[in-house]
This record gives C-alpha cells, structure tokens and sequence, in this order.
C-alpha cells in the first residue's frame, strides 16, 4: 500500500469533515492538526473522520521530515506550522503543497513580519490549491506557477434538503419579509452595517424583520431585528429556507477579508436569493456572479446594501431567478469537486 498524504491544518471545524473523508478515499490521508485560531467560527471536532495526530506547531516539522508520507499538503493557519511543514518536507524529499485562501495581505505587524517567508514559500511549493480564482490570483502575482483551484465546499445533500420555514416563520411573527444575516461581532463581519442597511431600507413599516444568527445582542433592542444567537446547523437550514433573502456584507479591514463565506453556498442550496459584499471570497471567486447567482455590493456601502435589499424586496421575480440560479451553482461546489481539485494538484507533482 502507498503511504499516505500528511494534510497540516490547525483546528478542524465540522463543515471540512466530509471533504476530508472524500479525499482520504481518494488519495489516503493522515491528518496532523495543531492548535490554533480558527476563522470559521466554529470549534475543531475531536475527530475528523480520518486517521489523524495532533502535535505541536514545532512537531509538524518531524512528522513532515519522517518520510512516511508520499506528499505534504499545509494550510496558511499557524506561525510556526507551514514553514516547519514546508522545510519538513524538503528535508523527507517529497513535494510540499500549499492550501490557502489568503487574497489580500493581513496587516497587522506579524503577519507583515513573515510575509516575505510566505510569499518565498508560495513561488517555492511544488503546487499551490486555491479556495478561488481570486486566491490563485493572489499566489500566481507572488510567483506561484502550478496552482490548482479547489472549489470551497458544504455537504450538498445535507444543505439542500428542503427546510422547515414554516417553523421560524410562526415563531418571528410571521413577518411580512424576511432578512437573515449571519456571522459574529467582529469588523469584518459586518453586522453592524448589515443593521443599519436594514434601517435605512425602510422595510420595518411594512411588516419586515431581520434575522440574525450567531449574535445575540447586535440590533436586539429594535421589535423588526430578532437577534437568535447561535444555532444548530439544522437550525440554520430552516432558517435559510424561511428567509426571502440572505445578506453576507463583509468588509476588508487590515485584519480580516473574508476567504470565502461557506454562509453563502449553504443559504443558496435553500433556494434563498443571496446579497454580498465585493469583500466576500465567495464573490471574489465565482460563485456569487452579479445579478446572475445574487448581487454584488461594494463592501462597506450601506446605501447600496439598503437599496438592494429593496430591490429584491419589490421584485420577486428577480429574486427567484436569482434563488434558483444560486442553487444550481453552489450544487457544483461539493466535497467531490473539491476532493478531486486536491488530486489533481497531487497527479501535477507525481504524488497522486
């Protein structure tokens, strides 16, 4: 049997799981998850479903350099963790790929300290797997040369079964319209603009309410703003299908840019017409097309997030085209997809 493939990656949120077990049927896997920050808003499983270790950020560099492994795939995450992953792999002589959905340079001190290892690891890595094309983009103006595209993805079939709307419907007060949001209090989330949007769109007289998910104190003093607090995921499901229309008003600070917005992919498998912001990677990269999949705002532009979701408001018609065009798109960004973007960085490298 072929050894495997060492994945290094920090905390595992549960919406990787299943992309993770399709690549492990693909290529066979062993996954060594360090601590760490993790963007996705969610804790790390105990267990990813797939033969893994845990180590330190210094301990990547022996599991790497062990020669166990045929080839080694390193996230972005960690300060220690990709260069140890990457000149482990060098000292075991087996390519070094690297997974990132970083598109814009982070500016805070310390990641302005380490971009120029970065970016050499970047133009040095045998291959490059992108959440996008504005990913690819990013790493390709750094001097990267075989770079793979692997489509960010959710559990299809679990997101576009059809969700109880009725439910959070009855329990908001059956209102007139409804906008959901979802994300946490941090700037480059957007929540406080996404409240002000609504304001200013002037849809509370008429019976509208927002919605919001995972915060549960932004606009909660206001009747037409239900702030929910965290849900479960199928929560979340009968939430996206109850909803007339789902905002994701991220904003690019030195900090934060969204490196895709997973959000968006599971509210368009509920057929729920989508407003995003040009600062979501989801946007950036394909998947939410303007006025073809969703609308497309400039981020931090509360008047143009205020009329578009008057917009869709008064013209249900667009909104449901946009809803199921959204559906068929996000239907192709699934585990498989994205399992076989993986295979084929690997194939590019001999490894696969």
């Amino acid at each position: 049997m072929s050894k495997p493939i060492l994945l290094v990656t920090n905390q595992v949120p549960p919406d990787r799981v299943g992309a993770l077990l399709e690549l492990h049927r693909r290529e066979g896997l062993k996954v060594a998850i360090y601590d760490g920050k993790t963007h996705h808003g969610s804790d790390g499983v105990d267990d990813p479903g797939v033969p893994f270790i845990r180590s330190s950020q210094r301990g990547i560099y022996r599991a790497a350099a062990s020669g166990r492994y045929r080839a080694v795939i390193a996230t972005s995450a960690g300060r220690v963790a990709l260069p140890a992953a990457y000149f482990g792999a060098r000292r075991a002589a087996v390519p070094f790929i690297y997974w990132t959905g970083i598109w814009h340079q982070i500016a805070t001190p310390a990641h302005i300290a380490a971009a120029p290892l970065v970016r050499w690891i970047e133009s040095h890595a045998d291959a490059v797997i992108a959440y996008g094309p504005h990913v690819a983009e990013y790493v390709k103006d750094h001097g990267a040369t075989n770079v793979q595209v692997a489509p960010q993805p959710v559990d299809v079939d679990f997101w576009s079964k059809p969700g109880r709307a009725a439910a959070w419907r009855q329990q908001l007060g059956e209102p007139a319209f409804l906008v959901g949001v979802a994300g946490r209090s941090e700037p480059g989330k957007g929540l406080e603009l996404a409240v002000s949007a609504w304001q200013r769109s002037g849809l509370a007289a008429q019976g509208a309410m927002l919605a919001i998910a995972g915060s549960a104190d932004a606009g909660a003093e206001q009747p037409s703003i239900a702030a929910l607090g965290q849900l479960g995921a199928g929560q979340m499901r009968d939430l996206y299908a109850a909803a007339d229309i789902w905002l994701v008003p991220s904003l690019a600070t030195r900090n934060f840019r969204e490196p895709w917005g997973l959000v968006v992919n599971e509210a368009m498998l509920q057929q729920t017409a989508v407003i995003a912001s040009d600062a979501v990677g989801a946007a950036a990269g394909g998947l939410v097309v303007n006025e073809q999949t969703g609308l497309v705002v400039s981020a931090g532009d509360e008047a143009a997030l205020a009329a578009a979701i008057q917009r869709l408001a008064r013209e249900p018609e667009l909104r449901s085209s946009l809803a199921a065009a959204g559906a068929q798109a996000a239907a192709q960004y699934n585990y498989a997809a994205w399992a076989a973007a993986c295979s084929a960085a690997l194939k590019s490298v001999a490894a696969g």
